[in-house]
């Protein structure tokens, strides 16, 4: 079995740097066939590959779409890794491993404590789906890391979660598909302090402020230096 592609949705009108050294991180750490941007492209991402896809719902919604789109398109191979453009992988990987969150049970009461809305009825409404289908404790695959997938059963769990709202659609696929994997802490900085993370951080993920102006987003900066294959021009 060759290679797995990597599939990223992107949404419109950003010039998204965090997508330019997540390309980077992944050119250099990843093996991978082909890069596949659905969605939006950014003019200077010339080098990857491109689905393009209406985004006329939520960005949940639009996210699902562009999942599908790579699922039924021709040229994507038939094992890929979805990843989110704020995903960078700091060290030389041989393969990408399944890594989880654990319970979801225990996700929902994190962010139940912290917050409401829609992301986290999506939660609510994938894990009661998965408890009907048999799943009485399923774990939550929303990290914000690569998550190794295939098209035949990322179509299959669309399907059945095609009447939720918000679909948690790594966790229903990596339930449905009996994935496993470990256990770990989500890999997402959300400030600017320098902590949380070091130079043994085998993954990281930022978000557009802590990218920009954050002790982490220098850090990934100084990591990547060089322009990829996927640029057209350096920076």
């Amino acid at each position: 079995m060759g290679v797995p592609d990597i599939v990223v949705p992107v949404r419109e009108g950003a010039v998204n740097e965090q997508l330019r050294y997540a390309l980077r991180s992944w050119a250099a750490h990843l093996p991978h066939g082909r890069v596949w941007l659905v969605g939006h492209r950014p003019q200077w991402a010339a080098g990857a590959g491109h689905i393009p896809t209406r985004q006329t719902g939520t960005k949940y919604q639009n996210t699902t779409v562009a999942v599908r789109a790579a699922c039924e398109h021709p040229d994507v191979a038939g094992q890929f890794l979805l990843c989110n453009d704020d995903m960078f992988v700091m060290h030389p990987m041989e393969e990408m491993p399944v890594l989880h969150r654990g319970p979801v049970r225990t996700v929902e009461s994190y962010y139940a404590a912290r917050a409401s809305g829609k992301y986290l009825r999506g939660m609510r409404e994938t894990r009661k789906l998965l408890e009907s289908l048999g799943h009485p404790d399923p774990v939550s695959y929303e990290l914000h890391v690569p998550l190794p997938a295939d098209k035949t059963g990322m179509l299959k769990a669309l399907d059945t979660g095609r009447h939720l709202d918000v679909v948690h659609k790594r966790t229903l696929y990596g339930v449905l598909n009996g994935l496993g994997g470990e256990r770990i802490r989500d890999v997402k900085i959300l400030h600017r302090a320098p902590r949380g993370y070091g130079p043994e951080s085998p993954f990281l993920s930022t978000m557009p402020d802590s990218f920009a102006h954050g002790h982490v987003g220098q850090f990934i900066r100084r990591a990547f230096p060089e322009p990829s294959h996927y640029e057209t021009r350096r920076r």
